[in-house]
């Protein structure tokens, strides 16, 4: 399995778990199941839901020996609503207690937003704070607070714009990762560049499109990628499926890919993706599909009234 050697010379396998949408009932076997098959990835976050349960399977996979600890790869992620501060330790310690761990390999902002503590679903203005309200460097200073005290090894961002992070690279701790929608119609090229250059990991969420997304964030008409003429040429010619070539090609990259699935059969094909090995003029045709189209725009986050707009959002 390939890694990510961060500047400590810690290892993250580029191949992982996502948890998003894994819903209670199902997540405690899917992770169970994932770590029997070989998976040493899982990625987590607090606003979804299901980290007590996670917590259960980890605690069953180390107690019967299936995986030890410092051989697992842990990472969760910080809400909205605990951006000061002084919410961020007691937020970490509380996913550690939900995933019954000691301490987390890497934890992330998960977005460049501030919702007001108590609220779990904005609907006005009145609901969100902003970034000058609770700048990021505020927040920051929480996570390397939670660095410092040993409840994470490593921290970083999710759903950051290079801007965003160049804001950030005076800090004592530069981010180590940032967390991205990242697939062949939106290769985030420009940040694959930047992140290389200053040794900041990239890891791709919805890598497969998010085909499985709430209703209400799927748009009436939107790419298939699975029904992409270059994606299925491709996967045939490897006699894989779309699925398995999408997130090949991710790895082939040297990013990150935490796709999602309960299924048994699924998570093993996923898996055995991570060893398909994609030639450069199959690189190059699937480098040509660009359309920087987002699956997940951030629409949610834009309230009449507040201080959010996409194009503040991502920085484009």
């Amino acid at each position: 399995m390939e890694s990510y050697r961060f500047r400590n010379n810690d290892q993250m396998p580029l191949f992982g778990l996502g948890t998003w949408k894994s819903e209670k009932g199902q997540v405690f076997d899917a992770v169970l199941e994932a770590l029997k098959q070989g998976y040493r990835h899982i990625d987590c976050a607090a606003i979804y839901m299901n980290e007590d349960e996670i917590g259960e399977a980890f605690t069953k996979a180390f107690s019967e020996g299936i995986v030890k600890r410092e051989d697992l790869w842990v990472t969760s992620k910080l809400w909205n609503t605990e951006h000061q501060r002084e919410y961020v330790a007691p937020a970490l310690k509380k996913t550690l207690s939900d995933l019954n761990l000691d301490y987390l390999d890497l934890y992330l902002i998960h977005w460049p937003v501030v919702i007001r503590q108590g609220v779990l679903s904005p609907k006005s203005a009145d609901d969100f704070q902003s970034l000058a309200e609770v700048p990021i460097s505020e927040t920051w200073l929480g996570m390397t607070e939670c660095v410092h005290a040993g409840l994470t090894r490593h921290i970083g961002v999710s759903n950051f714009s290079i801007k965003k992070l160049e804001q950030m690279l005076s800090e004592e701790i530069v981010p180590e990762m940032n967390q991205i929608e990242m697939h062949p119609l939106l290769q985030q090229k420009e940040m694959l560049a930047f992140c290389s250059e200053h040794h900041i990991g990239l890891t791709a969420y919805s890598p497969l499109g998010s085909r499985d997304r709430p209703a209400g964030l799927v748009k009436a008409t939107e790419p298939d990628l699975f029904e992409n003429n270059v994606i299925t040429k491709i996967s045939d010619a490897h006699s894989c499926s779309p699925a398995q070539l999408l997130i090949a090609w991710a790895i082939n990259r040297g990013t990150a890919v935490i796709p999602k699935s309960v299924n048994p059969v699924r998570l093993q094909q996923n898996l055995e993706a991570a060893s398909i090995t994609l030639s450069g003029d199959e690189m190059e045709e699937i480098a040509l599909l660009d359309k920087r189209y987002r699956y997940l725009d951030g629409n949610f986050w834009i309230v009449e009234g507040n201080s959010y707009t996409l194009e503040n959002l991502w920085d484009e």
